[in-house]
Order: C-alpha cells, then sequence, then structure tokens
C-alpha cells in the first residue's frame, strides 16, 4: 500500500476514534457501615437494634439498609441455668475493598460478609469464644483476631478465618490495628499489663514493648510515621504519648478545668481517641459531660483548642476516608474543619443509631473501591 494511503486510513482511524464516546468515570458512592449494637460492650438495643446499618454520606447520611447478621453456630452452654440470648454484642468491625469482605466481631464469633451480595460466608469461634476488635491487613490476606477474654490473638487467614497462628500477651486481648504499609501490628490488653505491645507482621512476633503507661490502655492511635502512640488510659481525663523507637512515655496531657465524670458505660473518664489524618489535631472523648475535646498537636504538648458538644455519651471516634468528617459513637456527624454537626445518624424507624464500630466504604460501579477502618491514625509521612 502506498504510504499516503496508509497514512490517510491512519488518520482517518484516529479521526473516528475521537468522535466514539469515551468511557466515563464510574461515580463513587460513599457509606458508614455500623455495626450494631454497638455501644460500650453490652448489647442494649436502644440504639438502633442489631444489624449493620448503612448510611449514605452524600445524602444527608440517609439510612439505606439493615444488613441481618444470621448465625449457624451453637450457643455457648449457660452458666446460670438460663437460657443464653441469641443478640450479639459487636466488639469490633474491619473490611477490605479489594476482597470485597466485611468482618464483624462479637461476643460470639468472627464473622465475614459479602459487600457485594450482604450474605454471610463464614464463621469461626476462636477457643470456644467470641472476638473482640478484629483487625485485617492491608492486603486483605490476613486477620488478628483477639481471643475475648484470653490472652491471646488468634492470626487468621481472610479468605476463610482457619486460624494460622497464635500470639500470647498478658491480659485480656483487646484493641487490635495494623499499620497502613502493614508491617506492623498494635495489640492492647486489658487487666494488669500497661504496656502496648508492636508485632512484626512478617514474623508474627512481638518485637516491642511500650510503656508502662500510667494505667491501663484503652483506645489508642498513631502517626503516619509510627513514630508517636497515642493513648487513652483508665483514669485519666486526656491522653499520653509514647515514642515508639524507645518504648517510653513522653507526654500526659488532660482535659484542663474540666471536672473528670466516670462513663456509665465504660467506667472511665476518656474512651475514645482518634488523630487528623493530617495530624494537626488529636480528638477524645470526654465520656462524663458528653463532649470531644479537641487538642491542637502541631505544639508539644498537645493544647486544648476547642469542645464539641454531643447528644450522648461518646465511647470511640473514627474519621471518613477523606478525614474530613469525624464520626463519635454517639451517631452525630462533625465537620472536621468547622466542628460543627452536620448529620446525625438515625435508622429506618427514625430512632437515634450509635455504634463505637462503623467504618466508611465507598463503591464505584457498584463494587467496593475503598474501605475506612474504624480507628483514627495519622497519615503524614
Amino acid at each position: 500500500m502506498h504510504i499516503r494511503s496508509r497514512l490517510l486510513i491512519t488518520l482517518v482511524f484516529i479521526a473516528v476514534a475521537s468522535l466514539m464516546p469515551r468511557p466515563q468515570a464510574q461515580p463513587t458512592q460513599r457509606f458508614i457501615y455500623a455495626a450494631l449494637p454497638g455501644v460500650g460492650g453490652g448489647n442494649n438495643m436502644s440504639y438502633g437494634g442489631a444489624g449493620i446499618l448503612v448510611f449514605d454520606i452524600d445524602h444527608g447520611h440517609k439510612f439505606v439498609k439493615r444488613v441481618a447478621m444470621p448465625t449457624a453456630l451453637p450457643l455457648p452452654p449457660s452458666t446460670n441455668g438460663r437460657p443464653v440470648s441469641p443478640q450479639e454484642s459487636i466488639k469490633g468491625i474491619a473490611a477490605h475493598a479489594g476482597t470485597a469482605r466485611l468482618y464483624v466481631s462479637t461476643s460470639l464469633r468472627l464473622a465475614a460478609f459479602d459487600l457485594l451480595t450482604d450474605k454471610l460466608v463464614w464463621e469461626q469461634r476462636y477457643e470456644g469464644r467470641g472476638t473482640d476488635r478484629v483487625a485485617v491487613s492491608p492486603a486483605g490476606k490476613t486477620l488478628y483476631a483477639p481471643v475475648l477474654g484470653q490472652p491471646k490473638w488468634v492470626v487468621a487467614d481472610a479468605a476463610n478465618g482457619a486460624p494460622v497462628a497464635t500470639i500470647d500477651k498478658p491480659g485480656t486481648a483487646h484493641n487490635t490495628l495494623f499499620s497502613d504499609d502493614g508491617s506492623r501490628v498494635y495489640f492492647e490488653s486489658q487487666g494488669n499489663t500497661r504496656t502496648m505491645s508492636v508485632i512484626d507482621a512478617k514474623t508474627r512476633t512481638i518485637i516491642k514493648e511500650i510503656g508502662p503507661f500510667g494505667n491501663v490502655v484503652r483506645p489508642f492511635t498513631f502517626n503516619g510515621t509510627q513514630t508517636l502512640l497515642f493513648v487513652n488510659t483508665n483514669d485519666l481525663l486526656g491522653f499520653e504519648i509514647a515514642d515508639l523507637k524507645t518504648g517510653a512515655v513522653l507526654q500526659h496531657v488532660v482535659v484542663p478545668g474540666v471536672t473528670p465524670g466516670k462513663s456509665p458505660t465504660h467506667g472511665i473518664p476518656s474512651h475514645g481517641f482518634a488523630m487528623t489524618q493530617d495530624e494537626t489535631e488529636i480528638w477524645i472523648a470526654d465520656n462524663a459531660n458528653n463532649y470531644l475535646r479537641v487538642f491542637d498537636a502541631t505544639v508539644m504538648p498537645p493544647t486544648l483548642k476547642t469542645s464539641v458538644k454531643v447528644r450522648d455519651e461518646p465511647g470511640w471516634i473514627t474519621f471518613g476516608i477523606d478525614g474530613r468528617l469525624a464520626y463519635p459513637s454517639t451517631g452525630d456527624v462533625v465537620d472536621v474543619r468547622s466542628k460543627q454537626i452536620v448529620a446525625t445518624l438515625q435508622d429506618e424507624n427514625g430512632a437515634n443509631a450509635e455504634s463505637e464500630k462503623m467504618l466508611e466504604i465507598d463503591f464505584a460501579g457498584g463494587k467496593p473501591s475503598a474501605a475506612g477502618d474504624q480507628f483514627g491514625k495519622g497519615k503524614k509521612r
């Protein structure tokens, strides 16, 4: 074929191709997934009932649906001669967009749900017990499941929940969190222990103890470079800060000018901790006074910046994926910049929905595209 002819054909092809409609980017739909009953450690049905409640972020956090959580597992035997209630108390929630899985840990089990169908995929009971606040690896392949009431975590295959290893730590296994790079896992135990453990995710061994802190550690978080650890402790309306390299406690910070009380739910002044993604602010729960206390984290020690009154006792704080909205467990939705409440979570009957176990999951083209987590971590590198 003559060169001019081939060139003409090429130009015609380019012109036709430019006129053809191009694939449009799929719009993102953003949702909050809240597992209930998830207030404190109880199974109080007064805060939205039971199930996984889904709310549409971009439409005023309007209620979308309630996902049931069926179980085929036998209930544990009664210890007092009375029938065991089938109602579960939710202990934790985690999700992975790539595998389209939602994980809910409860007082009875650890369960995995398909985010495309809302169907139960598998459920496990480790050592005949439930699971506390579970964590999934960034790759979506591994789960760390704290065995409820035991000094032990189960490392499990996320595909089926099968245990592959165990890690022991004194106390009773509780809050668990992966680093964003997947290299470390952070363990917090209840009981007499006043330290936090850092786990190497490859060797599945404890490589460092952080602390001791002033009292037993409760909710916690860390910055993006994993150099600083921030924790609530049992007796403190405030928080402590530790150096993750040396393990030493650096700062003891209190909420100034406020009389600390005790949470009716958790029994301590402050249970709820989060750091904004830009690491400029630290948000903590003031349980007895029904406030979020916001600290300036650009100075050391951090100083109180402002307070946000919420509708009930806050027991947990997390942030949306883009960091613009804060979600205390009260069901209030707070604009991070303005510190104003912009929405409240309500179920299909208009009742206030509250949960300490919620996160954001985004969808594009009907498939999960991103998943947040139940903690508020710093993201600066």
